[in-house]
Parts: C-alpha cells; sequence; structure tokens
C-alpha cells in the first residue's frame, strides 16, 4: 500500500517543535508548507492535509490568515480529509462559516475533555480522556452541518463537518513542547502558569498519548482516499478507523 502524502500547513512563526512534534506522530510521506510565509500546497498532489496551532487568532488582521481560510474552504469542499489542530480547529470554523471569539482567558494545562458523539476522529479514546490544552480562543459557533464530537467546560473541543476533522487540543505536544509553549505565556497570572507546569508530569504525559490514537485514525481514512463532493451536514461513515 502506497503511503498517504500528508500536507503539514504549519501556521506557527517560530521554533522547531511544531514539525517535530506532527512529524513524528502522522504516519505517511510528510509534506510540511509553512503557512506564515503563504506557501500552500496543490490538493489534487496530496491525499490529506493537517493545519497546525499558532500563536495568531484567525481574526488578527495577517496577509497570510485570509488565503488560507480559502484554501481550506475549497480543500473541504473538493472532499480533501483535513485536521485541524487547535489554530486549525479555530480556522477551519472560520473557513467553513462558524464563528470563533476570544474566551477572556486562557485554558492551558492537562485537562479532561468528553467525547459527546461517536467519531471516526477519536475512536479508540475513552468518553473521557486526558489532553494537553493552551489557548485563549474558541469556537462559538460552529459551521453550518456541523456535528460536535467533543467538549469541556471551556467549551467545543472538536467537530466534524464533511471532510474536515477538528480538536482544539493538542495531541502531538510531547512535555518539552507543554512546558516550552507555558513558560512563554508571560501575559498568564504566575500562579495559573506554575498550575499548568505542575501538570506536566510523566503520569499524565502517559495518559494523554492516548491521544495521539487521532492520527492513526485520520491517516486510516486518508490511506482510503479522498471522498470527493462530500459537504458539511453529511456523515461520513465510511472515514473509520481500522480496528
Amino acid at each position: 500500500m502506497t503511503a498517504p502524502r500528508i500536507a503539514v500547513l504549519n501556521a506557527a512563526d517560530t521554533g522547531t517543535h511544531t514539525s517535530r512534534n506532527f512529524r513524528r506522530e502522522l504516519p505517511g510521506e510528510i509534506l510540511e508548507y509553512q503557512v506564515t510565509d503563504q506557501e500552500l500546497p496543490a490538493t489534487d498532489g496530496i491525499d490529506g492535509c493537517v493545519v497546525t496551532g499558532s500563536r495568531a487568532s484567525v481574526y488578527w488582521d495577517e496577509p497570510w490568515i485570509d488565503p488560507l481560510a480559502d484554501w481550506i474552504a475549497d480543500a473541504v469542499a473538493s472532499g480533501l480529509p483535513t485536521l485541524g489542530v487547535c489554530f486549525g480547529h479555530q480556522i477551519v470554523a472560520d473557513a467553513l462559516g462558524g464563528r470563533v471569539e476570544p474566551i477572556g482567558e486562557y485554558e492551558i494545562g492537562y485537562r479532561t475533555v468528553e467525547r459527546i458523539e461517536e467519531s471516526d476522529l477519536l475512536a479508540g479514546l475513552d468518553s473521557e480522556f486526558l489532553v494537553f490544552t493552551t489557548h485563549s480562543d474558541r469556537v462559538t459557533e460552529l459551521p453550518p452541518g456541523a456535528h460536535p464530537i467533543a467538549e469541556n467546560d471551556y467549551g467545543n473541543h472538536g467537530f466534524a463537518c464533511g471532510s474536515a476533522r477538528t480538536v482544539q487540543f493538542h495531541p502531538e505536544y510531547d512535555p518539552r513542547t507543554a512546558a516550552l509553549v507555558t513558560r512563554q505565556k508571560d501575559e498568564l497570572p504566575a500562579a495559573k502558569r506554575q498550575a499548568a507546569l505542575d501538570s506536566i508530569t510523566r503520569s499524565n504525559y502517559e495518559r494523554a498519548q492516548r491521544a495521539t490514537r487521532i492520527f492513526e485514525n485520520f491517516t486510516d481514512r486518508v490511506v482510503g482516499g479522498p471522498t470527493a463532493g462530500t459537504t458539511c451536514g453529511t456523515v461520513d461513515d465510511e472515514w473509520s478507523p481500522a480496528d
């Protein structure tokens, strides 16, 4: 079986941890594009794409954000399997007609998320599972026809919409990345930053490793080929992982 060609649309503008983490977790041939430099692939040369996290908010006035959102809308309309993570989750929502707004505070550290609907992306995970989170925006309105798949007390943590699947949390983070990102949050109260750092334990990391199943689930779907013609509001029953 030919390895899938997966485009990683890297929206991080500094450091190498984003590239390292996704290359470690994603099976297949990885093609990386720095979207903050307006690098975007031709959709006919890839089998799927992953949109990463970012320091940016989708509503910022940055020259690369609107072209990325337009690309995502076209990709999902064509049926290209698309996975959004954190900022990726938010810009997929925005691109498909949803709404993203500030929380007014940070959700950060290892936190519990609840699976609220059976989902091909979350197959194999418990009804509640631990993940690392770091975000100050959230999806407050899902795209038309989207199905919520995960949530916690901060709001939506994932949805399915046509050929797109998203998660707000960071299943790809290793402890080094979690600690680095947390220490850089100078805007956080010292006590909250320290509490997030204190949550980065071996036990929590090992529990959160179960959520990396998401990448296997996504890639299993990519191997099966794009689902041309799917639209938001259509449940893609054929997108299921190998057991």
